[in-house]
């Protein structure tokens, strides 16, 4: 409580303040009111709510925790939604492309984008958007419902309200439909009754159908809403105080387990007693009933849908598992019955009031039907061909012939045109012509490419000369020679073994004869020959 001053109280006005508080916290008295004719939270302690001695406060407040040095560049106002300044009627420059307004450009228009925007239709200009900028405070920036208008809820409690009163109106409708329909068949089959009774049953009937009165078995009083908390009006009991507490059913120990936190008997309690006169079964029987059996069907059907690939969840989109379990509904039934008729068409209906003639009936028949030896029919009943399940004689793509009526090397085909592809058009007598062309041709051409591959093309072949290049014709080569450049050859060698040998003025002679090319051919080392190690 705010208290306004500490002056001394004798203990009849301490004793009157104290019951004055508890019954605020209670709700039965009225709130204490500030100087802003605002209600005080009697919840809060004392130490918060009694202002100190050197403010000098004479009536109850609260200023003294809140922060009277307001800073005058802070505001508590907010932008105004959706507000227009200014529509002009051409294209601006530097306005937004799409849409015309000076107040954002074309990254940030929020309108639809447009085939044409208004810069080249010069139609349809956008106004100009409100922009007003605001210096907040520290608790403004973080004031979750900072410009939120209390008065715009008022729409939609009015919408609730309107669809209760109407849903009330409907059953109370519907009610005293049933109820008239009831009373005309009761006095179609008694007769005539009399008007007076008719009008009484009928109060009584109305008296029934008060759906308020008849939900409302007791209603509990509560407070007052207060600052402190609480509800007005009534709260609406979840039984009749007559009813036998459920733990009251059976005293056994060994009954069905109670829970007092949370007032459950999941289990039955009399088991063996008649099910057509206990009125309680336990909380397990609301759980495979109604509309939880429903929500239970619902979640496996959510669980079997995810599993097989689907991307639904019944926590994250409880609408969507919804629709899709009601569209999943809807096509079973109907595949259901696609398959009844279907049975129905190909086996008849027992149910059905037509009579089924003789024939099957009975097996017998007046026609006159002769065999032979064999049980082969000779006369009386026409030779039925069998027919197979699937499409006989159908013709497509302008053939004339089924395909299959032609074969050839290992191929199906149509014997109409002889075509080999299933979708190919048919093209007649000329197709068959051209077809048998295109063979002719290609048979000559691969004869012609088999005897050309026969008769390959003679071409010489050029000699070598032992050093690798081309051997004239006229080529001799000296003994003589042959062996002074053997001779030079190993000296050579030697020289390149131990430069030692090599005299100081060396005579070089860049003149490579036949002979020369060919012994150095003859004492080259060949690195694959496996007697290498022993030429020299």
């Amino acid at each position: 409580m705010a208290t306004a001053s500490v002056a001394f109280k004798s203990r009849e006005d301490h004793r009157k303040q104290m019951e004055l508080e508890e019954a605020r916290k209670a709700g039965l008295a009225p709130a204490e009111v500030d100087e802003d004719g605002k209600e005080i939270n009697p919840h809060i302690p004392q130490y918060m709510s009694s202002a100190p001695w050197y403010l000098n406060s004479e009536r109850p407040s609260l200023k003294h925790q809140r922060k009277w040095k307001s800073d005058p560049n802070y505001t508590k106002s907010w932008y105004d939604r959706g507000a227009k300044i200014y529509q002009a009627d051409k294209f601006r420059k530097g306005a937004c492309e799409n849409c015309g307004a000076m107040t954002h450009d074309l990254k940030s228009c929020m309108e639809r984008p447009r085939r044409v925007g208004a810069k080249w239709t010069d139609k349809n200009i956008a106004p100009d958007e409100k922009i007003e900028t605001f210096e907040l405070d520290y608790d403004g920036k973080r004031d979750r419902w900072n410009g939120y208008d209390a008065a715009s809820y008022a729409y939609v409690i009015g919408r609730y309200e309107a669809r209760d009163e109407s849903r009330k109106k409907y059953l109370k409708e519907q009610q005293l439909k049933k109820l008239e329909e009831k009373n005309g068949n009761e006095s179609g089959e008694d007769g005539v009754s009399d008007e007076d009774d008719n009008e009484d049953d009928l109060k009584v009937d109305e008296a029934k159908v008060d759906e308020s009165k008849q939900m409302d078995f007791a209603k509990v009083e509560k407070r007052v809403r207060t600052t402190g908390g609480g509800s007005t009006g009534t709260v609406r009991n979840l039984r009749i105080r007559e009813d036998t507490a459920k733990y009251l059913l059976n005293l056994d120990v060994n009954s069905a387990h109670y829970d007092p936190k949370t007032r459950s008997m999941r289990e039955d309690p009399l088991p063996d007693m008649d099910p057509n006169e206990k009125f309680y079964a336990g909380d397990n029987q609301n759980r495979v009933s109604g509309q939880a059996l429903e929500f239970k069907q619902l979640n496996i059907h959510a669980w079997e849908a995810f599993d097989k690939g689907h991307d639904v969840h019944m926590q994250a989109a409880p609408s969507q598992a919804e629709l899709l379990y009601k569209n999943f509904k809807v096509n079973k039934e109907k595949l259901k019955s696609e398959v009844k008729e279907t049975i129905m068409e190909k086996y008849g209906n027992a149910a059905t009031e037509e009579q089924l003639p003789k024939e099957l009936l009975l097996g017998q028949s007046e026609r006159e039907v002769e065999y032979d030896r064999a049980g082969r029919i000779i006369k009386g009943q026409e030779l039925a061909l069998p027919r197979s399940k699937y499409e006989e004689d159908v013709h497509i793509n302008n053939h004339t012939s089924v395909w299959g009526s032609w074969w050839r090397d290992h191929q199906w085909g149509y014997k109409c045109c002889k075509q080999t592809i299933r979708n190919s058009y048919c093209t007649g007598a000329a197709g068959i012509e051209a077809a048998e062309a295109a063979a002719d041709l290609m048979r000559d051409n691969l004869a012609r490419k088999e005897a050309a591959e026969e008769m390959p093309a003679q071409t010489e072949e050029n000699k070598l000369a032992t050093w690798g290049t081309d051997i004239p014709d006229d080529l001799v080569l000296d003994e003589k020679l042959l062996a002074e450049a053997l001779k030079k050859e190993d000296e050579r060698k030697k020289e390149q073994k131990d430069e030692r040998k090599r005299k100081y003025n060396v005579k070089w002679n860049d003149e490579v004869t036949a002979e020369d090319m060919e012994a150095y051919r003859m004492k080259k080392i060949h690195h694959d020959d496996p007697m290498k190690e022993f030429l020299h």
